[in-house]
C-alpha cells in the first residue's frame, strides 16, 4: 500500500457532520450553505446561454464578459482597476483558486503564516508543495489579530500570509487598521499575500470589506480570491475567481490550466449577467445581517454566550456554562441527543485548540432557526 502524503487530514468535518445530521434527522447548523434557493433569473440566465449553445470550453482564463464585470465590480466598490485580460481568472470556485495559488507559489521550505482558526483547506494545500505552515493565533474570545506576533513570525523564509476577510469560522472582519498593519509588515518585502475573501459581500453593523484591493501596497503583492457560491445561493456550482498583478497572474494560470483548465462556460455567462443587476449583492448583508439577527434574538434565553460576528454567515456560541465536555464531544451529542448538527471550533486549529466554541451556519429559513433555538434553549 503506498504511504499517505497527508498523515495528519483525514475527510472534511463539514461533510461528516452533515452525514450525521442525516443520520439523526437533525437541523443541519453545521455545513456553510444555503437552505433557500438561487434566484429564478440567474437559472434563467444559466438556462438561456445553454440554449444559445455556450456548452464547450470556456478560455482557461474565463470567460472574457465575467472578467469584465468582476473588474468594472471591484472599481465600484474598492477603486482599484483589475484588467479582465491579464489580471482575472475564473476558477472552478473558490478552494481551487487557493490550491492553485499556493501550489504556484510555494516551494520546499517556504513558511506560510496562517491564522488560526482557519479555514481546513490552507494548512494541508502547504504541506503538499513542500511548505511549512507557521501559526498566529487569533485572541480567543474577541478574536482579534495579534499584530506584534505577527511581526515576530515573519522572517527571511517568509513566502505568503492567508488572510481571510470577513473569517470563517469566527465571523469577525479585518479592520482599516489591521490592513496597514499587515501593509507595514510586508513593505519592503518580496513577501505574498493570499486573501480569501469569499464571503466579501456579507459584512454587518454599516461595516465596510477591507479588502486587500483597497489598499495599492498590498494589491500589488496579493492573490485576491473570491466566489458567486456565497454571494448567489450557488455553493453547488463552484465558480470562484482570482485577480492579481500580471506577474503573479501568470504564475497562476500555469498551474490553473493544470488542474481545470477551465470552469463552468454557460453558469460564466449568467454570472456575468447578474453583476450587472447591483441589487443582486448589494442587499446581501441586510439579508444575512437580518438572519444574524434573528438567531441570536431566538436564543437570548439559552445558556449559550454568544460571540459577535460581524461578517459571513456563521455565528459562534460558547458553551461553556452548559458542559465540560470537549467540543467534539459535545457537538457529538448535540447532533445525537438534541437534533442540532453544529461545527466543533477545534477542528479549526492545527493543535484542535478546544475553547468550549461551536460554529453554527445561519443561512436557514427563519422556522429553521426557531426550531433550532427552540432546542437549544432546552440546554
Amino acid at each position: 500500500m503506498a504511504s499517505t502524503k497527508l498523515p495528519n487530514t483525514g475527510f472534511s468535518i463539514f461533510s461528516e457532520m452533515t452525514r450525521k445530521a442525516n443520520e439523526y434527522q437533525a437541523i443541519n447548523l453545521s455545513q456553510g450553505f444555503p437552505e433557500f434557493d438561487c434566484s429564478d433569473r440567474l437559472k434563467e440566465r444559466v438556462a438561456y446561454y445553454m440554449g444559445k449553445g455556450f456548452n464547450q470550453y470556456a478560455p482557461l482564463e474565463g470567460v472574457l464578459p465575467l472578467r469584465e464585470s468582476i473588474s468594472h465590480t471591484i472599481i465600484g466598490l474598492h477603486n482599484r482597476t483589475y484588467d479582465p485580460v491579464s489580471e482575472i481568472t475564473i476558477t472552478a470556485g473558490a478552494t481551487q483558486a487557493i490550491f492553485t495559488a499556493i501550489t504556484a507559489f510555494v516551494r520546499e521550505d517556504d513558511e506560510v503564516i496562517v491564522i488560526e482558526p482557519a479555514f481546513d483547506t490552507y494548512e494541508p494545500t502547504i504541506r503538499l508543495n513542500g511548505g511549512r505552515p507557521v501559526f498566529v493565533q487569533l485572541t480567543p474570545g474577541t478574536y482579534s489579530i495579534n499584530w506584534d506576533e505577527m511581526q515576530r513570525s515573519v522572517n527571511s523564509h517568509t513566502k505568503m500570509i492567508i488572510i481571510n476577510t470577513p473569517h470563517n469560522p469566527s465571523g469577525m472582519t479585518f479592520s482599516e487598521e489591521d490592513m496597514l498593519r499587515l501593509q507595514k509588515i510586508v513593505n519592503g518585502s518580496k513577501i505574498l499575500i493570499l486573501s480569501d475573501e469569499v464571503y466579501e459581500h456579507i459584512v454587518f453593523d454599516r461595516g465596510q470589506h477591507q479588502s486587500v484591493a483597497r489598499y495599492p501596497e498590498l494589491a500589488k503583492r496579493s492573490l485576491l480570491i473570491s466566489s458567486f457560491g456565497k454571494t448567489y445561493n450557488t455553493t453547488g456550482w463552484k465558480v470562484g475567481y482570482c485577480c492579481a498583478p500580471p506577474e503573479l497572474t501568470y504564475e497562476f494560470r500555469k498551474i490553473h490550466q493544470l488542474i481545470v483548465y477551465a470552469a463552468n462556460t454557460p453558469i460564466q455567462h449568467a454570472y456575468s449577467d447578474m453583476l450587472a443587476d447591483k441589487d443582486s449583492w448589494q442587499n446581501l448583508k441586510h439579508f444575512y445581517e437580518q438572519k444574524r439577527n434573528t438567531f441570536v434574538n431566538l436564543i437570548k434565553g439559552s445558556r449559550f454566550k454568544v460571540i459577535p460576528s460581524s461578517g459571513t454567515y456563521f455565528q459562534l456560541l460558547n458553551y461553556s456554562e452548559i458542559s465540560d465536555k470537549p467540543d467534539i464531544d459535545f457537538t457529538d451529542y448535540l447532533v445525537k441527543e438534541i437534533g442540532i448538527a453544529a461545527i466543533p471550533l477545534s477542528v479549526f486549529y492545527h493543535e484542535k485548540t478546544d475553547h468550549k466554541v461551536l460554529r453554527f451556519c445561519f443561512a436557514k429559513n427563519d422556522d429553521t432557526l426557531a426550531e433550532a433555538a427552540r432546542k437549544l434553549c432546552k440546554l
